[in-house]
C-alpha cells in the first residue's frame, strides 16, 4: 500500500485542503402548513482533507452558479483553501472553468482574488476511490 497524500498528513490550519461532493436530493416544506408545497434541494458537503471536519450548504440545484455562491459562503465561513479535491462533475468543472476566466479579466480580478481557490483536483473519471473522502 502506498504513502498517503502530504494534504492529509500534514499538520494544518481547517479547511486548508478541501474535498467536495453533493448529495441529495431532498424535498423540504416550504412552511409548516399541512399542505405546504415540497421543495428540492441539494447538500454541497465540504470536507477537511486532515481532520475530517464538515461544513455543509444547502444549494437549490446542481448548476454551476449554485455551487459558487456555495463556494463563497464556505470561503466566508472557514477560509481560503490551497486545494480543492473533487469528482469530474460539470458542475465543478464549469465553476473551475469559470473561476479561471474570472482571473484572467482584469475588471473582476480584484472581486473574486481573495476567494479564489490555489489549485483544483479532479479525480479521474470512472474512479470515485480517488476522492478518499
Amino acid at each position: 500500500m502506498s504513502d498517503l497524500p502530504s494534504s492529509r498528513v500534514t499538520p494544518s490550519r481547517p479547511f486548508l485542503h478541501v474535498g467536495i461532493d453533493f448529495a441529495g436530493p431532498f424535498m423540504i416544506a416550504e412552511g409548516r402548513r399541512k399542505n405546504a408545497r415540497s421543495i428540492k434541494c441539494y447538500l454541497s458537503v465540504f470536507i477537511c482533507m486532515a481532520v475530517k471536519a464538515v461544513h455543509i450548504e444547502v444549494v437549490t440545484d446542481l448548476s454551476t452558479e449554485a455551487f459558487l455562491a456555495a463556494l463563497q459562503r464556505f470561503v466566508a465561513r472557514r477560509g481560503k483553501p490551497s486545494g480543492i479535491y473533487s469528482d469530474c462533475g460539470t458542475n465543478f468543472k464549469g465553476a473551475d472553468q469559470q473561476l479561471r476566466n474570472t482571473l484572467l479579466s482584469s475588471t473582476a480580478r480584484t472581486r473574486y482574488i481573495n476567494d479564489i481557490p490555489c489549485t483544483w483536483h479532479f479525480n479521474p473519471p470512472a474512479a470515485p476511490h480517488f476522492g478518499g473522502i
